[in-house]
């Protein structure tokens, strides 16, 4: 055979190549192995060793106020408006229903055009948009206030796998997740997107917006929560513990933490200083996932509901591994959803068994 030609100057073989890949290599696993570490050493106590420094009052939770009727299929999601009267609530019957949550009446019924209906969501500034989306793939934005809304304002499309979740930012601005393992930060007016998110490794089950609106949380089925900042478009946290899907995501109220619930069986508090995991709600007797999870007003208590018909309350100072209480009468079948008003009075809880309930 003839002489191979020796190398062009500046360029590198194959075994420098291989070389500098695995040193590459080694280096991130230094990495990791340092930022563990350091982890580890600022994990130097539990929520309960810091509680035990204050008084805390013991904190009372609501009783059943009122029970929503109307829907004739599961209710899949629900969100409050703005205004913490009114919600939205979106069932497999394919209806998204406007409520007053306080007089229990039906503001208005909009129907859809797909009955495999998984999110929706309120505006919450002006109070004249809804959104919802499924497995259509697509965010359909429907404009309030008219006689009768037979049609979608807007249609959002550009995600290739099932719709999740979406949440305004503003009247203008909102945020979808999916399946497709991406989150899109899309304008509405013009029904363009503006940015997407795409760092995740599995379907994208779940996102929530800051009190500032400039950062929001993803929870996914590679089990990771991830914070994003939408000024930039890029990941700024990435929190890892649990074991299974993550299905739902919630903010602190002073915007510093982040709640989660998984099929693990557990809810985790995660606070965006310390980059680390600073409670585990889970107690060996619950076994099923959770599929909700929200913040009372004061952050105090998490709530969460679950695939067994329950809907409990967990002390976020406590972790004891005991539940704080559970809402009674409960629902009888699977807590899909829940969310609580601007205000923090009132708490919705949205089910298989077609109810909503209102508990304050």
């Amino acid at each position: 055979p003839p002489p191979r030609a020796p190398p062009a100057p500046g360029s590198t073989t194959m075994t420098e190549t291989q070389e500098r890949i695995a040193a590459t290599r080694r280096r991130v696993e230094e990495l990791k192995k340092s930022i563990k570490e350091m982890k580890e050493s600022k994990s130097n106590g539990t929520m309960s060793d810091a509680a035990r420094a204050h008084s805390f009052k013991q904190v009372p939770f609501g009783r059943l106020r009122r029970t929503l009727r109307g829907h004739f299929g599961k209710v899949y999601a629900m969100h409050w408006s703005g205004d913490s009267t009114h919600l939205v609530s979106a069932s497999q019957d394919g209806k998204l229903i406007i409520w007053n949550g306080f007089s229990t009446n039906k503001v208005q019924a909009i129907p859809l055009r797909s009955s495999w209906v998984m999110t929706c969501a309120f505006e919450e500034t002006e109070n004249r948009l809804v959104a919802c989306g499924g497995l259509d793939n697509l965010c359909s934005v429907y404009q309030l206030g008219q006689p009768q809304v037979i049609r979608a304002s807007k249609e959002l499309a550009a995600h290739d796998g099932y719709l999740s979740c979406c949440r305004f930012v503003d009247e203008h601005n909102i945020i979808t997740s999916s399946g497709d393992s991406t989150c899109i930060y899309w304008d509405v007016d013009r029904g363009e997107v503006r940015q997407t998110f795409s760092d995740h490794g599995g379907d994208v089950m779940s996102v929530a917006l800051s009190p500032s609106k400039n950062l929001f949380v993803s929870g996914s089925c590679d089990a990771t929560a991830k914070v994003w900042d939408i000024r930039t478009g890029r990941c700024t946290h990435t929190f890892i513990g649990h074991e299974s899907d993550i299905n739902s995501v919630t903010f602190f109220p002073d915007g510093n933490a982040i709640g989660t619930g998984s099929d693990d069986s557990s809810c985790r508090l995660f606070d965006m200083r310390a980059c680390n995991e600073v409670n585990n709600f889970s107690n060996d007797r619950i076994l099923c996932g959770i599929t909700s999870v929200c913040f009372s007003g004061t952050g105090r208590l998490l709530f969460a509901g679950y695939d067994d018909f329950n809907c409990n309350l967990w002390d976020v100072m406590d972790s004891n591994g005991q539940v704080f209480g559970s809402l009674q009468p409960g629902h009888e079948n699977r807590v899909s959803c829940l969310g609580i008003n601007a205000r923090g009075e009132a708490l919705c809880t949205g089910s298989w068994d077609t109810l909503l309930k209102i508990w304050a």
